[in-house]
């Protein structure tokens, strides 16, 4: 039976906090679960939302930092997670290419649970700031 929508577990290649229905992890892509049934029964990922952009350094500017942050909000505006992704800093002329994206499988439990609480879907280890 497939896990409850939304069950995380830790990634014991990268230790990335991920969807316990995951086949592949979506942070170090090493392969979780094999099996030509459970692959047949899986719909592929669609994103629900992606984002690409570039930034780079203006060559007059000089050096400059840089913070990767990504944010989640509910429907009511509370932050759910914020995390840093990456710092570091870019010269004159460098450049990073940054790519966000929300990929979602359709559930494929027989039947199923009633929908949680907001704090239920909270990832864990993920602090809320206020």
């Amino acid at each position: 039976m497939p896990p409850d929508p939304g069950r995380t577990r830790t990634c014991p290649h990268c230790k990335s906090t991920i969807l316990e229905s995951a086949d592949v992890c979506p942070a170090c892509h090493h392969h979780l679960r094999f099996g030509a049934d459970r692959a047949q029964t899986r719909a592929a990922a669609e994103a629900l939302f992606l984002v690409e952009g570039t930034v780079r350094a203006s060559a007059a500017a000089g050096p400059v930092e840089y913070s990767v942050v990504v944010a989640l909000y509910d429907d009511a505006g509370a932050e759910i997670a914020r995390e840093v992704v990456n710092v570091g800093a870019l010269w004159p002329g460098q450049g990073r290419r940054c790519v966000v994206s929300i990929d979602a499988q359709p559930v494929t439990a027989a039947a199923a649970p009633s929908r949680p609480t907001a704090s239920a879907l909270k990832p864990p280890g993920l602090m809320k700031r206020g």
